[in-house]
């Protein structure tokens, strides 16, 4: 090799390496648990956030219509799947702040899952009524779960959550039922279905030790339980005729069951058109109490490591924040963060809150030691608040 050649070559590979060194200090590795995204719903566009410096990152948008969108995490935390209304299934790095990948799956859907070992993705839609299974890696679909009734008919899918064993569970909000979906091998589920178990359940959850899933029903009072335990049970109606005598008000949003502050033997539980908080004794799932609050609920989230669970509203009220006492059963904080408080998040050892003001354009952030707000920042018409962490949690 000649002299020149070689020196060429030791010119180009210092260059390189130069480069190289150039692109880590300015662009350096970093771990992602504690980021997050923030979604703008006004814009269809996430916000990538970090919870440390309680700062906004950067943006990624081009994710359609995100007025109802829900988000679960990859194992390692670096993919948001970002489950849209208009019926999109999109794939984001958090990291690069990019979409990978983005599916048109249905025409209308409002939620999903990651399976319990991250490889399946399911979907829960609206339009047509069902759910779909993705791989994760790819979005390669690999089952379509049609939800017919036992009437007959197309059924909406609402409540979708993984659960343990490789299973999902969801309900069927028109056809009154709850569908268990083992999902071991995704290209080939078997579907176990519970019929009857109440008018229009309109969300679920699982509990934290993973045993039970709860539907809450919107067209009666009242909640159905599956034991995933010991499913030849079947159903149990819970609460049945909670609220009887009380005049039922108009209800202007439906209260979500994800979060619900579980505390011991107790759990607290959003009312259906009451100004009410319940409490429930899981040891045999009866009423225990209920909580007066300042409005409809939607969200009842339990703060990490507290005593302490946090309510937010439906319209009118939904300017206001409440922070209940578990011990005492009361009311111990109220707050007014902003317009139209959509979602809250706390950080996972919940020494922070995160609350979504989308009316008001912003996110505030706040400290639940002192409940002084410590960071705030614009977002458009912000709505659900989404941590990394989630993805070691299932049915959030």
């Amino acid at each position: 090799m000649s002299t020149e050649r070689s020196s060429f070559l030791r010119v180009l590979s210092l260059g390189l390496v130069c480069a190289f060194l150039a692109a880590c200090a300015t662009s350096p590795p970093r771990g992602t648990g504690d980021l997050g995204v923030v979604v703008e719903r006004a814009s269809g566009t996430l916000q990538v956030v970090d919870t440390t410096t309680r700062t906004v990152l950067g943006q990624v948008a081009g994710l359609g219509d995100l007025s109802h969108a829900t988000v679960v995490y990859s194992r390692d935390e670096r993919y948001a799947y970002v489950f849209g209304r208009d019926g999109g299934l999109t794939k984001v790095d958090i990291l690069q702040r990019r979409v990978v990948k983005r599916v048109l799956q249905s025409g209308n859907s409002i939620g999903g899952a990651i399976s319990q070992d991250g490889r399946t993705i399911a979907a829960a839609n609206y339009t047509p009524g069902g759910v779909k299974l993705f791989r994760s890696d790819t979005l390669e679909q690999v089952a379509d779960i049609p939800a017919i009734g036992a009437d007959g008919k197309p059924s909406k899918v609402v409540g979708l959550i993984a659960a343990p064993g490789g299973r999902f569970v969801y309900s069927l909000y028109d056809a009154g039922e709850i569908w268990m979906l083992d999902a071991q091998d995704p290209a080939h589920p078997v579907v176990h279905k519970f019929t009857g178990v109440g008018r229009q359940p309109y969300d679920g959850l699982i509990t934290p030790d993973g045993r039970y899933y709860v539907a809450g029903l919107f067209g009666e009072d009242g909640l159905a339980l599956l034991d995933l335990w010991h499913p030849e049970r079947g159903v149990k109606r819970i609460l049945d005729g909670y609220g009887k005598g009380a005049q039922r008000l108009p209800v202007y949003k439906m209260p979500h069951l994800e979060g619900w502050g579980f505390y011991g033997r107790y759990a607290f539980v959003p009312a259906v058109g009451h100004h009410e908080v319940l409490v429930i004794d899981t040891d045999g799932w009866r009423q225990a109490g209920a909580i007066p609050v300042h409005g409809q609920p939607v969200f009842v989230v339990g703060q990490p490591y507290s005593r302490y669970v946090w309510v937010n509203f439906a319209f009118p009220d939904n300017d206001t924040v409440q922070v209940i006492d578990v011990v005492t059963r009361r009311v111990v904080h109220e707050l007014k963060p902003g317009k139209g408080v959509m979602f809250m998040e706390f950080t996972p050892r919940g020494e922070n809150a995160w609350l979504s003001a989308r009316d008001s354009d912003k996110v505030v952030v706040y400290d639940t030691e002192t409940l002084r707000p410590l960071a705030q920042f614009a977002s458009r018409h912000p709505s659900g608040i989404f941590f990394t962490p989630r993805a070691y949690k299932l049915g959030w």
